[in-house]
């Protein structure tokens, strides 16, 4: 999904005449924490909420402001992840895009964002989530597929990370099944360490086992 798709035309744009006031006063109608400004359609910069409450007289205009503008952009030919990125980077709740000519052509939303992320990750998908620790040597994408393969499952999708304290690999596995205890124990029996893991069965496996540890208790 490229970085157009996803463009919010809704959210307003300042320009270097307007007051901190109207400034002020959009970021707190469309809940936003940073506003675009332009200049004849060029993108100049993102302007924050917090630079413009710092102003001692909010009958200034942005103008005066240009030196705290934030370089925050992506193109609209980008993948949306760069957006995702940029947004993390610079702590936007906006991200703006623009063209080859650098006119802004509009935002994007970090609430726009967060659903795009989750469609990518199949989390509308119902299914099964393993989460799996392992060196980095040990991480074989062709056995992992192969394991869950063999028990009539398919993985919607894979995420890794690594952790920096212990350089170790997390993944994490969206299954198309939410039965997965016949797939944790096969990991476990090609010593895979799981983690954790959520699925129906899991839960009805819990719900059993506490019947049965019920059930004792009473014979008692």
């Amino acid at each position: 999904m490229l970085t157009a798709e996803l463009i919010n035309n809704n959210i307003p744009r300042l320009q270097l005449q307007d007051s901190v006031t109207k400034a002020l006063q959009l970021v707190n109608d469309f809940r936003v924490t940073h506003l675009p400004v332009v200049a004849d359609g060029k993108f100049l910069g993102l302007i924050s909420e917090d630079d413009l409450l710092d102003v001692e007289s909010e009958k200034g205009t942005i103008e005066f402001l240009q030196e705290h503008f934030i370089p925050a952009l992506v193109k609209e030919n980008e993948h949306f992840l760069n957006a995702v990125k940029c947004s993390n980077q610079f702590e936007t709740t906006v991200v703006p895009v623009i063209n080859e000519e650098k006119d802004l052509v509009g935002v994007i939303t970090v609430t726009d964002l967060l659903k795009a992320l989750g469609d990518f990750s199949g989390a509308n998908e119902i299914g099964g989530i393993i989460v799996m620790e392992m060196e980095r040597i040990q991480f074989a994408i062709s056995e992992i597929s192969r394991i869950v393969e063999s028990n009539d499952a398919t993985i919607l999708h894979l995420n890794t990370t690594v952790q920096p304290e212990t350089g170790l690999l997390t993944v994490s596995l969206h299954l198309n099944k939410k039965e997965i205890a016949a797939i944790v124990s096969a990991f476990e029996r090609y010593e895979y360490d799981i983690i954790y893991y959520f699925g129906d069965e899991k839960f009805e496996n819990e719900i059993h086992s506490n019947y049965r540890h019920l059930m004792s208790y009473l014979d008692i």
